[in-house]
Formats: C-alpha cells, sequence, structure tokens
C-alpha cells in the first residue's frame, strides 16, 4: 500500500489516481515513478480501512486491507477526521442524559434531507433518528439546546474543546481521532446506546452485513467530502465493540459501502471475551426432570443458601453430577426434596446452555445456535420479578450447571441482544424441519461456508433477526401472493429447468414493499413487492423470483435476461 506521509493515510485507487496527477503537475518524479511501479507491480491497489481502538487508555491504528493484509501500529497522535454524522451521537447522549423529552419527527416530504429520515406522514423517534442518521430531528434549534447549557455539561465531563462548541456540531469540523475516541470512553449512557447502535448492522442497506459482521460492532455510522472534492466521499463509523472498546474508522466511500467491503474483514478484529452488558437475569431451577436426594460436598450435605465451591449432587435415581458454583448458585432445602436455582445474567446463561446443548464450534454454527437458544428464552420465559425465569430440562432448554467456557462467552458476546422475530423458535441435536433448527445440520453449513444469518434463514425462512429489547417482524408478509406464486412454480418447473443456472427456490417469503422499487433479498429469500395481485404485481413476483432462482448464476444479475423470461412466464 502507499501511504501519504501526514497521518499515516492508505492511498486507495481513487488516491492514487490523484498522487499521479499531482505529481505530474508539480514535478515530484520519485512519487510518480513510486505509483507507477505499484500500478504495474500489482495491479488494482486493495482498498483498505483505518480502524482506530482505545484499550486500557492506549489507542492503536489497525490498517484493513481488502486482500486481507492487516498492519496494527500506535495511533498517529495528529490524525484528524472529519466529525460526519457522529455529532448526531453526541446530540443524542446529551437528550438521553438530561432526560430531555423525545419531540419525534414527522416527515411532510417538503425537505430533501428527509430522505434520510423517513417516508412523507411517517413519524420517527429519537432512537431511529440516530440509527437512520436523521440530522433534521437533531437539529439544536429544534430541539431548543442552549449553547451554555451545552457547553456547561461537556466541560464538567473534562470533554475536548470541540465537543464543548454546540455551533460546532457540523460534519465538517475536523476533530483529532484520538481525542474522540477519549470522549467516546466517557460518554454517558454507553449500555443505552450499545443496545440502540446494533440496529445500525441490523438495517444496513447490504443485508449480509448483520450475518458477516455479528453483533460486536456497536457503530454509528459517517460519511463526508474527501477533502475539497466534492464527488469523492470518506466514510466510516465510530462507537463500541461488545466488550465497550471505543472505535473508529475511515475508509474511501460512503459509510454503508466501507461496512459492505469491511463486514467480513472487521469480524476477524473483534475478539470480545464477554459482552459489557450481559442483559437481564435470567432465573433457572435446575435438573427439574430428575428428583436431587442430596446436595454435597466431600460427603456432607450442603446446607442451605448460596453455594460457592464445587458440589455433588445425587439423584434418587442413582445417578451423580459434579456442579461449581461462585454464588449463582442457590440451595432450597424446604419442600421434600432439595431444590437448585441458578440465577446468571442473560448472556452467561446463553453461553452455558451452548455449552450444554452443543459446542462453541464451528463458528458460524455456533453463532446460529446462540441465537435460537436466546430467542427461545424471549419466547418461553415468564417473568419472575426483575428475572426471566425457566425450567431447565430436555423439554426446554438444559444449562450448564457450572461457569461458561471462555469460548461459549465469546459465541453469546459476538451475538450478544440478538433474536429471532416473526415465528416460534426451536431447534434439536439432529432433526430438522419446518421451524426447527438442527446443529448437526447447522454445522454441515458452517463447514460449507454458510454464516449464521444464512443457517438461521434456511430453518426459519419467516423470522427476522432483531434486537432483544424490539424484537420486531420486518417483513410485512403477503400470504395471498405467496401462495400465488408457490403454485405457479411446478407448472413454471419444464420451462425453467432448460435456463442453465436456474435452481429451484422454495422457502422464500413475499413482503409489502412500502416504498422504493420492487427488489430481491438474496441473504434472507425475500421478495419485496406492493401487492395486491395486478398484472404487474404478477410480472413483479415473476421477476424477483427468478432473481433468486438465478442467484449462483451470472444471470441473475442481468436484468434484460430476468425480465423477459418473467414476461414469457407471465404473457404467454
Amino acid at each position: 500500500m502507499l501511504r501519504l506521509p501526514a497521518g499515516g493515510v492508505t492511498v486507495g485507487a481513487r488516491g492514487l489516481r490523484w498522487l499521479v496527477c499531482a505529481s505530474i503537475g508539480t514535478g515530484r518524479l520519485t512519487a510518480l515513478l513510486a505509483a507507477l511501479a505499484m500500478i504495474c507491480s500489482s495491479g488494482a491497489a486493495a482498498e483498505a480501512l483505518q480502524l482506530a481502538r482505545m484499550v486500557d487508555g492506549r489507542a492503536s491504528l489497525t490498517e484493513l486491507s481488502t486482500d486481507g493484509q492487516v498492519h496494527t501500529r500506535p495511533l498517529p497522535p495528529d490524525w484528524q477526521t472529519p466529525l460526519g454524522s457522529l455529532w448526531k451521537l453526541y446530540v443524542h447522549a446529551y437528550l438521553i442524559d438530561n432526560a430531555l423529552a423525545d419531540p419525534g419527527y414527522q416527515c411532510a416530504g417538503q425537505h430533501r434531507d428527509e430522505v434520510y429520515c423517513c417516508q412523507p406522514g411517517e413519524r420517527i423517534d429519537r432512537d431511529q433518528a440516530l440509527v437512520r442518521s436523521c440530522g433534521l430531528y437533531y437539529a439544536p434549534a429544534r430541539l431548543g439546546l442552549d449553547a451554555t447549557a451545552w457547553r456547561n455539561y461537556w466541560a464538567a465531563r473534562q470533554s475536548p474543546s470541540w465537543l464543548r462548541d454546540l455551533a460546532g456540531m457540523r460534519p465538517s469540523v475536523q476533530v483529532p481521532v484520538a481525542q474522540l475516541l477519549s470522549s467516546l470512553s466517557s460518554l454517558p449512557r454507553q449500555t443505552e446506546l450499545r443496545r440502540i447502535l446494533l440496529d445500525v448492522s441490523l438495517t444496513a442497506r447490504d443485508p449480509r452485513v448483520i450475518g458477516q459482521l455479528g453483533a460486536s460492532w456497536r457503530v454509528k455510522t459517517w460519511s463526508w467530502y474527501r477533502g475539497d472534492d466534492k464527488d469523492a466521499r470518506i466514510g466510516g463509523f465510530a462507537g463500541w465493540l461488545v466488550d465497550g472498546t471505543p472505535v473508529f474508522a475511515s475508509g474511501e466511500g460512503s459509510s454503508q459501502s466501507v461496512l459492505s467491503k469491511f463486514a467480513k474483514v472487521l469480524r476477524t478484529q473483534s475478539t470480545a471475551a464477554r459482552a459489557v452488558d450481559g442483559g437481564q437475569c435470567v432465573e433457572v431451577q435446575l435438573f427439574t426432570r430428575y428428583a436431587i436426594a442430596a446436595v454435597e460436598r466431600e460427603g456432607i450435605a450442603a446446607t442451605a443458601g448460596t453455594l460457592r465451591g464445587s458440589f455433588d449432587v445425587r439423584f434418587e435415581n442413582g445417578n451423580r453430577v459434579r456442579i461449581d458454583s461462585t454464588g449463582e448458585l442457590l440451595l432450597v432445602l424446604t419442600g421434600a426434596a432439595p431444590t437448585l436455582i441458578a440465577r446468571v445474567d442473560r448472556e452467561e446463561y446463553v453461553a452455558r446452555v451452548l455449552d450444554r446443548e452443543a459446542a462453541p464450534t464451528p463458528a458460524a454454527a455456533a453463532d446460529a445456535l446462540a441465537i435460537a437458544i436466546r430467542s427461545y428464552l424471549q419466547q418461553n420465559a415468564v417473568a419472575r420479578g426483575d428475572c426471566l425465569a425457566i425450567d431447565d430440562s430436555s423439554a426446554k432448554q438444559r444449562m450448564a450447571p457450572r461457569a461458561a467456557t471462555a469460548a461459549a462467552r465469546a459465541v453469546a458476546a459476538r451475538t450478544a441482544d440478538l433474536v429471532l422475530s416473526g415465528t416460534p423458535v426451536r431447534y434439536h441435536h439432529d432433526r430438522a424441519d419446518e421451524q426447527r433448527l438442527s446443529w448437526l445440520l447447522a454445522v454441515d453449513q458452517a463447514n460449507a461456508g454458510a454464516d449464521f444469518q444464512t443457517i438461521l434463514m434456511a430453518a426459519f425462512p419467516r423470522a427476522s433477526l432483531s434486537r432483544w429489547d424490539r424484537p420486531t417482524a420486518d417483513c410485512q408478509r403477503l400470504t395471498a401472493a405467496e401462495r400465488w406464486l408457490q403454485a405457479r412454480i411446478p407448472e413454471w418447473r419444464e420451462r425453467l429447468d432448460r435456463e442453465p443456472g436456474y435452481q429451484e427456490v422454495r422457502g422464500f417469503s413475499v413482503c409489502k414493499l412500502h416504498s422504493g422499487r420492487p427488489h430481491t433479498d438474496y441473504a434472507r429469500q425475500r421478495i419485496h413487492v406492493r401487492g395486491p395481485l395486478s398484472l404487474q404485481d404478477r410480472l413483479d413476483l415473476a421477476h424477483e423470483y427468478l432473481h433468486l432462482g438465478f442467484a449462483n448464476h451470472p444471470r441473475g444479475r442481468d436484468e434484460a435476461f430476468v425480465e423477459a423470461l418473467a414476461r414469457h412466464l407471465i404473457l404467454e
């Protein structure tokens, strides 16, 4: 890679062209020859992402390349970035930390920037405004923010000078990346912000992002112009990893293109051992299918109360099992038989069930099962005080009676807060059927290269990935359109089987399109059309189904071929 001397910025293909032209104009022959040598020796330059993070007060810069190269060094102290859309993150933190009312934002279709907010007539709340990067919502004048109160608030938090200036909350302002990371490390209400920002990955324009990136990155996207070139943009994100590590990233292109290009590479850079936000507590009555005769330590019956250390559980049927506790297990002796109750946080529960029911590898299969475990908990547990209560049994979910392994905790961390909504969730070791995940099948799919989203969508085609605290189905199903298309596929089979590259698809969903053009979500096998079934709707259904049917062949991206074939199927 070729780097400019100042700030350690990697030059991509577009920047390389600029350097060549600048070198010609100024006579810097050495730089010109170096640039030409790179072009001749390596062909098209790999695109690069600058990823900064702060761990234990020390900031580092990792340069990630789309060709797999990774280089890490100390963060250059003079590296600056335009603030871009990140100013909205600070306004959001200020609003919620000061308990200011959420006025919402109503789109009237009269401002061009509403394209980042909502459709005409739609109203969004503060959280949606942050995820969608709606600048109109956060306009300080609209919110009635006071510059003096703003300055005093951030000064009391010893924030950098640029953050104390309310008038400076605009995208063009240049800020030191080191200071930005430091401000993120002390930003208020991080738990709430990290939860909200999971939706950035869940709602990315490229539906593959969440399956490649996972839930480890809780970030606000940003983009701005590259220098004085209004036709070129740089973009990236800033926020936190799931373990609370502050991060900032910058690359060429819009923020959404950066997410799409680097999601898979970024996954390798998230090695969180555990989520900093463990979630709601879960209360589990252990061994509900087996009568406990005694709980003992070295042959002596344990006393009622909190358990610490290793114990033997002896069952009425003669079996024994060793359990370990650091205070999360409670022994109750008031009934006819001893009762063991565990209280752990939600993500520890997910990790312990994963240890008991399956394994933390292969990664994609384990991630899929962890999301299924968390979803099953949400759908089947009952509230008990501040906790969720669920039995430990083969009829529900079995939890390991000891601390989760480090590997299982890592799986829970990189899927933290993700659930499936819109359908009941079940799973089994080796049996796959409708709306049931098979662990062994998931292992085979993972070993074949599938990510966790692909595995889940194959098992639960009607489900939607969403946040634990906001489990919403993002597909309003058009059942009549689904039935119509399912009935047409056998009629088209003879004709379509003659086409090279066609593979019949049955497990798709047809979703109502609220705006924009009909399209296909390949990752989740979803067809988005308007409905009801007019002639144009039927043409759209056939057209988008053919995109799915030829998804693994170049013809699937040939709009002229797809449209001609759809018209043949419907009109002839």
